[in-house]
């Protein structure tokens, strides 16, 4: 009898152990099922017998989810794999049963396992928090953006719980999220831990604004009084945005100022970079994606301050790129000009050949080419000529003739006067602006210095060196002198193009801003807020920029403190001195016209002679 009640007690205790060993498998089938996400289930400490280790594998394989082999390994090396975009995939199980668990929460903290992207789901009992599990948890890096869930299980009941602390000092925070009795309850109310997590308690978020323009914006800015807009437009727009998103994130807001935007040199990271890998803050102010080892120290996340790095130049005048005396008239009516004086000489001379035969006058054409082609040549530059027909039908030709040019040198004057005010179009690219003569210079402040550095193409290496020459002094001014040399003309200033265009619309004339024209050197990407690389804010930040856009208070703080690209309203016309660059076509055509009248005058004095030779000979 005795036997006998063994017997049926072990065959209850081993029912018992089954049955918990099922109940606790399919809570995990079902936990992840309910996670509608693509999941690799890692092993962590699991002492569980092999037998329910098989089982658990077994039945998850069903439902198509995946776990990994070598269970004890994959903990230690997880942080080494090589795929870091499957991460998010991971989903550790631990049981607070097992005795190492110390090793695995020192492990976890030591590779950053405990934050985004990976997920845990920690199993316990009622009676494990007298062993200091949750103490283990609180010493960790439980932050925002941890997906932690603590299982507590009492009989055939489970009561799951996220755990997560608003920075590394504060308490734990417990939020329940939902039961299992064999039916999988989830109580939360947002799916995204973003949306769950948004109050941060209080805890303190530090910015770095850059500020190159003027030391009155650290004054100016924490104030928002948005005045001397003209001053670090870029860095207090950001810190209103930013600001703004501390209040959604029940931040406490902090700022320190950087006058360097941070660049890497002799190995350690300068300004602004500095400050977010070193810690001293959690973002930064809107800056270029160009320099690819700050991807190393920090993670870009929305753009709040838009802005553009460029040369800003006027389009140089039609006459430097072009010559204007011959773009009045199309190819066909300089042909069909050419022909009528050829016609007109043809003409001149049978008609002046024809009254030589009838009578002679000092002033009247003798029936050569040479007088008829003389003739044509004065109608053709407007101007008279000392012989002329004597005949009715000889003037009226030359009448006709003089007329007709008479009408076409009106046209072409007055396209010579519009075309000298004309500017151009020929810079439209990096290598038409690289091969112009027009003097190419930047801002002076510290990005210059470097951007131009980055690149090694052909086109960039010749424009770096005509900005920066290694053995001369660099082509650098301040905002106000670069602006004015705009404004004169024949300079390309590189700068972001936002404060430039304040300085433009305030200082040029209306017909001063019709041409004028951007170039991109760096060809980058927008601008974006930097934060600290694993933050753990990051996301939360992220989506507080993007509610702020999508709600329009981005774009109205943009529009109160800067200014677009000043428009050409009214093209209006103002007299403008003829220089000499204006004047260099007529110049080379009198020079080619001295030397061949002299060629001409050279050669006929030699004939001259040659002739005299033969008549003393003979």
């Amino acid at each position: 009898m005795k036997h006998a009640l063994v017997i049926v007690c072990v065959m209850v205790s081993i029912n018992s152990t089954l049955a918990r060993d099922s109940f606790t498998t399919y809570f995990i089938q079902h936990f992840i099922t309910n996670e509608r996400k693509p999941t690799t289930l890692v092993f962590g400490n699991l002492c569980w017998e092999k037998h329910r280790q098989v089982k658990l594998v077994h039945e998850l394989s069903k439902v198509g989810i995946r776990s990994l082999e070598h269970i004890e390994e994959h903990l230690n090396n997880i942080s080494e794999l090589k795929y870091e975009h499957l991460y998010h995939n991971f989903l550790i199980v631990i049981d607070f049963d097992c005795s190492n668990l110390e090793e695995t929460f020192e492990n976890a903290r030591s590779k950053r396992l405990l934050s985004s992207p990976f997920r845990w789901l920690m199993l316990d009992n009622s009676s494990n928090k007298e062993k200091g599990s949750l103490s283990l948890l609180g010493n960790s890096s439980v932050l925002p953006d941890s997906d932690v869930v603590i299982a507590e299980r009492a009989g055939n009941y489970i009561q799951m719980t996220e755990v997560h602390k608003s920075s590394a000092n504060d308490p734990l925070i417990f939020t329940p999220r939902g039961t299992y009795n064999g039916t999988f309850t989830d109580i939360r109310p947002h799916r995204e831990i973003f949306a769950r997590r948004k109050d941060i308690m209080g805890h303190t978020l530090t910015m770095a604004n850059v500020i190159q323009d003027s030391n009155t914006t650290q004054y100016h800015l924490p104030m928002e009084d948005r005045l001397e807009p003209e001053f670090d437009s870029i860095p207090k727009i950001c810190w209103m945005d930013v600001k703004l998103v501390f209040e959604m994130l029940n931040a406490t807001p902090r700022y320190i100022f950087s006058h360097r935007w941070g660049y890497k040199q002799n190995g350690q990271w300068s300004g602004m970079i500095n400050d977010l890998h070193t810690g001293r803050a959690d973002l930064g102010t809107n800056c270029l994606v160009s320099d690819k080892e700050r991807l190393d120290v920090v993670t870009y996340t929305d753009m709040v301050a838009p802005f553009r790095v460029r040369f800003v130049f006027r389009q140089p005048p039609l006459s430097y790129v072009s010559n204007i005396y011959s773009l009045p008239f199309s190819t066909n009516v300089w042909l069909a000009i050419v022909v009528c004086a050829a016609v007109s000489t043809v003409a001149l001379f049978l008609e002046s050949k024809w009254e030589s035969t009838l009578e002679t006058n000092p002033t009247q054409m003798d029936g050569s080419l040479g007088d008829a082609f003389l003739l044509t040549m004065s109608a053709v530059g407007q101007q008279g000529c000392v012989l002329e027909p004597r005949k009715f039908s000889g003037r009226v030709m030359v009448w006709v003739f003089f007329a007709a040019l008479m009408l076409l040198y009106a046209a072409y004057s007055a396209n010579i006067v519009v075309l000298l005010q004309a500017p151009s179009n020929s810079i439209r690219t990096l290598s038409q602006l690289a091969s112009s003569k027009i003097t190419l210079a930047a801002h002076s402040v510290d990005y210059n210095h470097f951007v131009f550095k980055l690149h090694k193409d052909p086109v960039r290496v010749a424009i770096r060196k005509r900005v920066d020459p290694e053995k001369e002094k660099g082509q650098f001014y301040d905002m106000n002198e670069g602006v004015e040399k705009i404004r004169k003309g024949l300079f390309a200033f590189h700068a972001i193009v936002e404060p430039v265009y304040r300085h433009i619309e305030s200082t040029f004339l209306e017909m001063e801003k019709c041409d004028l024209t951007e170039v991109d050197y760096v060809n980058g990407f927008d601008p974006f807020i930097p934060v600290k690389k694993d933050s753990p804010y990051i996301e939360l930040i992220r989506v507080a920029f993007k509610r702020i856009r999508e709600a329009g208070l981005q774009s109205a703080l943009v529009k109160r403190l800067q200014v677009p690209k000043p428009r050409c309203s009214n093209k209006v016309s103002a007299f403008s001195s003829v220089g000499l660059l204006d004047m260099c076509p007529v110049i080379i055509f009198m020079v080619y016209g001295f030397t061949l009248a002299l060629f001409i005058a050279l050669v006929e004095i030699c004939v001259y002679k040659i002739s005299n030779l033969h008549t003393l000979k003979k």
